[in-house]
């Protein structure tokens, strides 16, 4: 007797199918797995090294602005020595291959100015005086009314005290020494000072003798000039200007040649002095 079999596939069948499925889905994943966009996976290496600040190296066609064989730290301009250990450059010009380096400051300049200033403190408080580099030196500007009358070469007292605050100072420096008168534009014409020449030359003569005769050492380094109104520091155009433009100037030369130059110190530094309230000593000049 033969026994009847049921309609349709065996059940073991189902399960069989089950695992085809399955291990046909695990292939097809090993297969994209095995496979790569190149273009894709670049472009995400991209941004990646975008956000992460991935450095990119980049070869240069030409030099580096700006540098030299032994000063590779600077950058493009003239750096200004000072006496202390800083390097201070202005420019933003990126167009000169090598850089260009001033000469050094003369430290005994440096040295004297701050002695100038610290001896004088009292007399540059006070706008007596002011000290300004000048040249390879340093220059002590007076104004008239701390020094001369009005159309006079007299040495007022006063005068005569800064200026033995200055022989001092001039005592413990060695160099040059010009003492130089300037006077404004206003015509001057007296039987003494028939010209501003003669005014100015003698109260630089004035401030020379006096040191001369007041212990000054070494002075064969002195020497005396008269420029009238040919160095103003200031224009001309009102009194107070005017009043400014007459002034005495010492002039100290230290450092390697110990010689100072023809060029007034408005023309080095471009420096103006301040407005005071002296205006009522402007209007001296004598006619």
């Amino acid at each position: 007797m033969v026994e009847e079999q049921d309609e349709g596939l065996p059940e073991w069948l189902a399960t069989f199918a089950d695992l085809m499925s399955l291990l046909m889905c695990f292939f097809v994943l090993l297969l994209s797995f095995s496979e790569m966009d190149i273009l894709k996976y670049k472009q995400v290496a991209g941004s990646m090294s975008d956000a992460f600040g991935v450095q990119r190296d980049i070869e240069a066609d030409e030099i580096p602005k700006g540098t030299s064989i032994i000063a590779q730290e600077y950058s493009p301009g003239k750096p200004e020595p000072t006496i202390m250990d800083v390097i201070k450059q202005q420019t933003s010009d990126d167009s000169s291959t090598f850089i260009e380096v001033k000469e050094n400051i003369n430290i005994d300049v440096e040295e004297l100015l701050l002695k100038a200033r610290s001896e004088l403190s009292e007399e540059i408080e006070q706008k007596i005086l002011e000290v300004l580099p000048y040249n390879n030196g340093v220059m002590l500007r007076i104004q008239e009314h701390n020094s001369f009358a009005s159309g006079s070469a007299y040495v007022s007292r006063d005068f005569q005290v800064i200026l033995d605050k200055i022989i001092g100072l001039l005592n413990k420096v060695s160099g040059s020494i010009v003492v130089a008168g300037h006077s404004d534009n206003l015509p001057i014409s007296t039987e003494k000072f028939p010209s501003n020449w003669v005014l100015s030359s003698a109260r630089a003569a004035s401030v020379v003798h006096y040191m001369v005769t007041q212990d000054l050492k070494d002075t064969q380094r002195l020497e005396i000039r008269g420029h009238a109104d040919t160095q103003p520091v200031l224009s001309n155009d009102t009194k107070a200007n005017q009043a400014k433009n007459r002034r005495i100037e010492i002039n100290i030369a230290v450092g390697q040649d110990d010689e100072l130059g023809e060029d007034s110190v408005s023309s080095i530094t471009g420096e103006r002095t301040e407005e005071t309230s002296a205006e009522a000593n402007s209007d001296e000049s004598v006619e």
